[in-house]
This record gives structure tokens, C-alpha cells and sequence, in this order.
């Protein structure tokens, strides 16, 4: 890979992750690499003022977080096909990120410049609000011939709606179609559409299954439903979903992406929700990467608490 121009992406209210961050500046410069260093948070988002002001797209942009910066760097960066190379620098779980002991490895560089990686493509999901007249709610976002005024939502982990006013409504019933097919009518605290990669965050609270990053698949989970009988759903990726918020006008439920605010809805629209066009493209150093052995040591299953050899059998 060249490196002519990278983007340092940090977390907010993080020492260490502004520490590190100056620290690859410093190593990157070194080498020639032009840099960009910006800092990302729940009220910190750089990728605008990045997009606009830099004259070129990064060839790859390194983020210093937990999984909520990386989130936040991918539905800015995976449409334009931006690689992301990410540290746990400050985060929490980390599902995404690599150990920040490599970001002191002396060949780090080396190995991104020499191609010494693999490049991971995780599926993302796509969400469009329809506010026509016709309520017609095309599966494509637009009717024919229509022009593209609404905004495009991006997501890695998952899309999800809930009610907007909770003091005045704290549940809502949603009515689920899948490829033209009413499906479900769902009441409750709300709707998660996951993907594999966002299997293991709010879809698997809301008692969802995990599904390996390596599968595209759009997982449907139900937040507290009222009913014993509502199941969370995996579908094939292809299908195209629409989302209809039924009941009174005040019975508003806002969209959330990747736990990101987007945009409210009332009865008598709609929300289209696939699978993305574009996939996240994800650096991966590790030689022998092992999405178990992530698994248990993140959600400290039993084999992940004890210091022993796996049994002979």
C-alpha cells in the first residue's frame, strides 16, 4: 500500500489516544506521509471538516479508540473506500480494533508499505427515510424518475428504532415488510437491524445470535417485545426491508445508526433499510486471526478465565 497522505483519527477525552496519535505523526512524517490528525467523540465529528478542507482522500486512515470511534470513522470513510486500520487506544471491548502493543512494533509501517496485511471487507447497512405523499414507500428509496434529496444513513454494527418522545410514548409498534411481504407487526421498546459485525453489540442484548463477520446477513431483533412469541430473524442479505411507525402522530420513533442520532419518523412514513453498496475495509496485521479467540476473551467465556491447555479432546 501507498502512503503518501494518512488520516490519525483519536478519541475524545482520551490523553493516551492523543498521545499515540502524535507519537504515528511523528513516526509517519519521518517517512515522507503527509498527516492529518482530528479528534472523534460523541460531540467531536472530524470527517466533515476533513472531507472539506483536505485537498485529497487519505490512502489510509488509522483510528486510536475504542469500537465507537471506528464506527464513526466507517460511515464516514467506507463509501469512499477509505482502508481503516484501527488500536484499542483508550476504548473498552475492542472488538474491532488490534492491541495498541503493535502501534510500538518498529516494523509497523514497514508492513503496511510492503503489504505484510490482509484486508478484511465487512458488510454495512443502508437506511433511507420516505416522506412522499403517495406513501408508497418504493423497497429502492425513490420513485422513478424522482431525484435523490433524501439523505443516506450508514451503518457497520446496525441501524435501530426507537420511540422519540419516551415521556409521552415509551413503547411503539412497528410493522416489518421484507421484500413486499408484511411480516410482522412488532410493539415494543423498538427494532435493531444488525449486521454480523454488529451481531456481538445492542442485537446481542436484545438476545440476538452471533454471527461470524465472515457472513452477510441482516439480523432483525426486536427490542422488550410485547409478546412471548417474537423472535430475532436472520435474513439473506439481499432482502430490503421497510419500516412503517403505525399508531397516533405523537408516537414518533427517531433512527439511530451505529448509536449515532439520524432522523425521526412519524406514522404515515417509512424507512427503507439493505444491505450497503459499499463494504468497510478493514486492516488486519494479525497473521493468524482467530474471531473465537476474540470472542472469548471479550465476552469472558469460561475458557478465557482459566490459564490451561484445551483438553485432548
Amino acid at each position: 500500500m501507498q502512503l503518501q497522505r494518512v488520516w490519525l483519527i483519536y478519541r475524545a477525552d482520551s490523553p493516551l489516544a492523543l498521545k499515540e496519535a502524535k507519537a504515528c505523526a511523528s513516526q509517519l512524517e519521518l517517512l515522507g506521509v503527509s498527516v492529518a490528525i482530528a479528534m472523534s467523540g460523541l460531540t467531536a465529528d472530524p470527517f466533515p471538516g476533513l472531507l472539506a478542507s483536505e485537498p485529497e482522500l487519505p490512502d489510509l486512515a488509522v483510528v486510536l479508540g475504542g469500537d465507537g470511534t471506528v464506527l464513526g470513522a466507517a460511515r464516514h470513510l467506507a463509501v469512499l473506500d477509505v482502508p481503516i486500520l484501527c488500536f484499542n487506544v483508550g476504548g473498552h471491548l475492542g472488538f474491532l480494533t488490534h492491541e495498541p502493543g503493535l502501534l510500538r512494533s518498529d516494523t509497523l509501517w514497514t508492513r503496511i508499505l510492503e503489504d505484510h496485511f490482509a484486508m478484511e471487507r465487512r458488510m454495512m447497512l443502508q437506511a433511507v427515510v420516505n416522506r412522499g405523499d403517495d406513501l408508497a414507500c418504493p423497497v429502492s428509496g425513490l420513485p422513478s424518475g424522482a431525484t435523490s434529496v433524501e439523505e443516506r444513513h450508514w451503518a457497520l454494527n446496525d441501524i435501530y428504532l426507537r420511540p422519540y418522545r419516551e415521556d409521552l410514548a415509551p413503547t411503539c409498534t412497528l410493522e416489518l415488510e421484507i421484500d413486499g411481504e408484511v411480516v410482522d407487526q412488532v410493539r415494543g421498546d423498538g427494532l435493531i437491524l444488525s449486521t454480523p459485525t454488529g451481531s456481538t453489540g445492542y442485537a446481542m442484548a436484545a438476545g440476538g445470535p452471533i454471527l461470524h463477520p465472515g457472513i452477510d446477513a441482516i439480523i432483525v431483533s426486536a427490542i422488550c417485545p410485547m409478546s412471548l412469541s417474537s423472535r430475532p430473524i436472520v435474513l439473506p442479505p439481499r432482502s430490503r426491508l421497510v419500516i412503517w411507525p403505525l399508531g397516533d402522530s405523537h408516537r414518533q420513533v427517531k433512527l439511530w445508526k451505529d448509536g449515532a442520532a439520524g432522523e425521526v419518523m412519524a406514522p404515515g412514513e417509512c424507512c427503507v433499510i439493505q444491505r450497503a453498496p459499499h463494504h468497510a475495509l478493514m486492516v488486519q496485521l494479525e497473521q493468524n486471526p482467530s474471531y473465537y479467540r476474540t470472542l472469548s476473551r471479550k465476552l469472558h467465556w469460561a475458557g478465557s478465565l482459566v490459564d490451561s491447555m484445551p483438553s485432548p479432546n
